[in-house]
């Protein structure tokens, strides 16, 4: 997210989630262990999340996943978990491996630290992110493009964003560089292949993602202002080639105007027979 809109973006979310804008601050987790007892008496509420021999993901609203494996991996991807969208009276998960930030943008990094705190999770970003999260050595995955890295049955490749990233652990301090953007291709052995664009365009060496790593599945931004929109995306998909799309960065600003429906009309007038799968935050989906 640019930061000449960032202000106004800020301003109008803080009346929906209060503080939860302070990144990785210490004190995030206690929102998730208030909200416990409710969560808690939710239906499913202490079975386990992951379904045998499938990958499972969940969204949680903008940008921000959790990706289960049949192996057992647990995977996070720019936990924002204090999102608008986010689901409502949801725990945080208790148990990560790995925690994928794109950028260093807010609503991308979101609670990345905390979390990491929490679980004792790898952060996975490029190298100048990394360094300015303050982790532990032992935590801080710092990498670029051309990056990959094993998580159990998880193998994750940094690729290509077209975007811009800053970083602020202060909101009242000046930005700094936070490095190239980044995306990610997970390879799950005996499960699909998932790409999460970050925040991004659409750029012609999607092709080339494509036939690299040949995803099953994409997550797309097509919200529009700041990332590609639904034409846009529906320009993504047929560079990929991805057998499933899902739409993410949309509806949590009044800017990010793109939906899901707008996305099928345009792959309809390609002719795409790309299935687009809108996920309903906080429920698990198997793909």
């Amino acid at each position: 997210m640019g930061n000449n809109l960032k202000a106004v973006v800020v301003g109008a979310v803080l009346g929906v989630s209060g503080a939860a804008f302070a990144q990785a601050t210490p004190t995030t987790p206690a929102a998730p262990k208030a909200a416990a007892k409710a969560a808690d008496k939710a239906p499913g509420a202490g079975k386990p999340a992951a379904t045998t021999g499938k990958t499972e993901v969940t969204w949680w609203g903008h940008a921000a996943f959790v990706v289960k494996t049949p192996g057992g991996a647990t995977i996070a991807i720019d936990p924002w978990l204090t999102n608008p969208k986010a689901p409502q009276g949801a725990t945080w998960p208790e148990a990560v491996d790995a925690i994928l930030v794109s950028h260093g943008h807010f609503d991308h990094v979101g609670e990345t630290k905390a979390l990491a705190q929490k679980t004792n999770a790898k952060v996975y970003g490029s190298f100048e992110l990394v360094s300015l999260l303050g982790l532990p050595e032992a935590q801080g995955m710092g990498a670029n493009v051309g990056g990959t890295f094993t998580v159990k049955d998880a193998t994750i490749h940094l690729v290509e964003a077209v975007h811009s990233s800053s970083y602020q652990a202060d909101p009242k301090a000046a930005s700094q560089y936070a490095g190239a953007p980044l995306g990610f291709v997970i390879e799950i052995a005996n499960g699909p292949t998932l790409y999460h664009a970050g925040d991004t365009g659409a750029f012609s060496s999607m092709g080339l993602i494509a036939e690299q790593f040949k995803p099953t599945v994409a997550m797309l931004p097509i919200g529009g202002h700041f990332t590609m929109d639904p034409a846009q995306a529906a320009v993504a998909v047929k560079l990929l080639k991805v057998k499933s799309v899902v739409p993410m960065h949309y509806g949590t600003f009044p800017a990010l105007a793109g939906t899901p429906e707008a996305l099928t009309a345009e792959l309809k007038k390609t002719r795409s027979t790309t299935k687009v799968v809108s996920l309903e935050p906080g429920k698990a989906t198997a793909l």
